[in-house]
């Protein structure tokens, strides 16, 4: 990682804890007041200790890019605090990089940072926070949600030192998704683009297949395919108590595309109705690909039996050509699979309708949120949105996946994009030249709709157990008043 990490990243994590220890030690509750039972946090690896303390701390221009009040050691130690993260990423190469990424600042700071992850996040902190016992920070894959949490006086507002910070580290608009009421509500610290197929290369040279560039041309290709006896797609949904986000996904690219952001934006407001005859229609589109014979397999035996993340192997394997899903998918891919032009694995943009002319891009990300007023909880929040944490987490994600593709990927404007591969930088030029670009619908709808009934209502369609329209309608009965 050191070769990545300039000394110009050195002086942003100097004076990021400058600016949010100080305004810490200033306005929030001094001390820890957390008397959780949290496991205890692995202690960070030597060499990353070191490195950290090295590049962080030992800088000797460091001195010139604060003034004496900022360098004062009472107001730089946070030794004997503990800050607790809980999020949805549970994997040993998302969960652990995370973990890495943290313990670099633990080293820097003297914070002892605990990282926690289940695939039923959703569920646990709805549990934790009405019962008063939620973490110090949580990371929410869903912006609807923090609304919510926002709504209930759960979480806190992120302060005005904290979004300095950070904020113009992010793409213009980045922040609105989680403003509520004028105020924010949290932090962004990872982006993943989801506009994207994976698709298998050999299969494509060997059938002399060309990467679509249209709609309609990837529609004709994939009923070309089906009767040459190629299956096209791999397509599951199942992912424990989320379930069904993965229809969610499809329809939103494709309502995107299909129709237009400005019905996209409608929809997500609840202005226009699931029951309304434009979505209905996209919803039956996706599930006429999925359900015509020859066009999906299905590792699990079907489509709502099969977890998301099992599609992976099938792809290389060549069970199938194609799998529609979001950049972090490289995580999920057998170890050793190169991907890239010419290797195992490639990545083409999920394309748009040829006569509209645009470029939509879905995207998605997590935010993180603050439950607990301290300096050591607002240091850690500051530094998750920071392009120094990108970095970090980007390099050990890509160590512990032993090379190649890491799954992570972040828009922060500043960070050192020498940290990622040629076909992830590809990734950050889509979101980059995206027009128009949307966050994904689902995750901005009102938690019990995003993240609840358009889960199961969409899975009881895919399954054949309600029509469209039915399972559309109790969608929109289920919708807050």
């Amino acid at each position: 990682m050191k070769e990545h990490r300039t000394r110009s990243t050195r002086l942003r994590t100097s004076r990021l804890l400058a600016v949010v220890l100080a305004f810490g030690l200033i306005v929030a509750a001094c001390g820890s007041d957390d008397s959780g039972d949290a496991v205890e946090a692995p202690a960070a690896t030597e060499a990353m200790a070191e490195e950290s303390m090295d590049d962080s701390m030992d800088d000797e221009s460091m001195d010139e890019s604060m003034d004496d009040e900022s360098m004062d050691d009472s107001m730089m130690d946070l030794s004997g605090t503990k800050v607790t993260v809980f999020g949805p990423e549970s994997s040993e190469e998302e969960a652990g990089a995370m973990q890495d990424a943290l313990d670099v600042f633990a080293a820097a700071t003297g914070i002892e940072i605990v990282y926690t992850g289940a695939r039923d996040f959703s569920d646990q902190i709805n549990a934790q926070a009405a019962g008063g016992n939620p973490p110090d920070i949580a990371v929410f894959p869903q912006p609807g949600k923090v609304g919510d949490f926002a709504a209930e006086d759960w979480i806190l507002a992120v302060p005005d030192e904290v979004q300095g910070a950070i904020g113009a580290q992010w793409p213009a608009g980045t922040l609105d998704t989680v403003t509520f009421g004028g105020t924010l509500y949290g932090v962004p610290n990872k982006t993943d683009l989801k506009s994207i197929v994976w698709y298998n290369t050999s299969i494509f040279e060997s059938g002399g297949y060309a990467i679509p560039e249209s709609q309609e041309e990837l529609q004709a290709l994939t009923i070309q395919m089906i009767t040459e006896g190629v299956t096209p797609w791999c397509v599951g949904i199942e992912s424990g108590p989320a379930t069904g986000w993965t229809f969610t996904d499809w329809m939103e690219d494709l309502i995107l595309r299909v129709l237009d952001e400005n019905v996209y934006d409608q929809w997500v407001a609840g202005e226009v109705k699931f029951a309304d005859p434009r979505i209905v229609g996209v919803a039956e589109l996706v599930l006429s690909l999925w359900n015509a014979p020859g066009a999906v397999y299905a590792a699990g035996g079907s489509i709502a039996a099969t977890p998301f993340g099992d599609n992976g192997e099938p792809l290389v394997a060549g069970d199938c050509a194609m799998h529609r899903q979001a950049s972090f998918y490289a995580a999920f891919l057998p170890e050793g699979t190169s991907v890239g032009p010419g290797q195992d694995i490639d990545v083409f943009y999920f394309p748009a309708v040829a006569a509209k002319g645009n470029r939509p891009v879905l995207t998605a990300g997590t935010y993180v949120s603050a439950f607990r007023d301290a300096p050591e909880v607002w240091a850690v929040m500051a530094y998750l949105g920071s392009a120094e944490y990108a970095e970090v987490r980007q390099s050990a994600q890509a160590a512990r996946k032993g090379g190649g593709q890491s799954g992570f990927l972040s828009a922060n404007l500043d960070q050192d994009l020498s940290v990622y591969n040629d076909l992830e930088r590809s990734f950050v030029e889509i979101l980059q030249t995206a027009s128009p670009a949307r966050f994904d619908g689902s995750d901005l709808m009102p938690a019990a709709v995003g993240a609840g009934t358009f889960w199961t209502e969409g899975t009881s369609a895919v399954n054949g157990d309600k029509t469209v329209a039915e399972a559309f309608a109790a969608i929109d009965a289920s919708w807050p008043q």
